[in-house]
């Protein structure tokens, strides 16, 4: 079971790593695993195009951490329009990843243990479903699956067999066709106001 206590993620007692919401002191270690465990060719996917430019949907930014502060793995949820519904209207949706657990803590059940807390806070703010591209044998066990996406496509190439749906509301995608936009919250640009000398 999840229980989240503030924006901390409760878990068994026995438990070496605690999931959090992120803060800004997990950006740059998140940045840094995610290039080892996804490699460089991470920006260049499709998913990356609903991201980039954009901040993740608020409050499901998770990390865990170990217990010494060390941030081991991490899971965003971004935004989206899940295309459209038969009257034209968008279908508000999330899009999960990447998800990434460091090479230390594989096999310890990290990432599954993020999947749950993901799932479980965005539905517990009320989000109607979550979209993903990745592996349908391991995220099929967390009840997703390439039905609900029948009618949808991601804005780039991919496997129609890893791009999965879980509705967290009934029928939320029922009727939904179309190509996954961003709706996120953007990133403001940092400008410098130097006075010239």
């Amino acid at each position: 079971m999840t229980v989240f206590v503030a924006d901390r993620c409760v878990l068994a007692p026995a438990s070496a790593f605690e999931i959090t919401v992120e803060t800004a002191e997990h950006v740059v270690a998140r940045e840094m695993l995610l290039d080892r465990q996804m490699g460089p060719k991470r920006r260049l996917k499709s998913s990356e195009k609903l991201r980039r430019s954009r901040r993740p949907a608020e409050g499901l930014a998770l990390s865990a951490v170990d217990g010494e502060g060390k941030l081991v793995g991490t899971v965003r949820l971004w935004n989206i329009a899940a295309g459209v519904d038969a009257d034209g209207k968008a279908i508000p949706a999330l899009l999960l990843g990447p998800l990434a657990v460091d090479a230390s803590a594989e096999g310890m059940g990290i990432g599954s243990r993020l999947m749950r807390a993901a799932i479980a806070r965005a539905r517990d703010l009320g989000h109607g479903a979550i979209l993903l591209v990745g592996d349908a044998p391991y995220y099929e066990r967390f009840g997703f699956s390439s039905g609900p996406a029948g009618a949808l496509a991601m804005p780039g190439p991919v496997d129609r067999s890893r791009f999965l749906a879980l509705e967290l509301v009934d029928n939320h995608l029922a009727g939904a066709a179309g190509v996954l936009v961003a709706t996120g919250r953007r990133v403001l640009e940092r400008r410098d106001f130097r006075r010239a000398a």
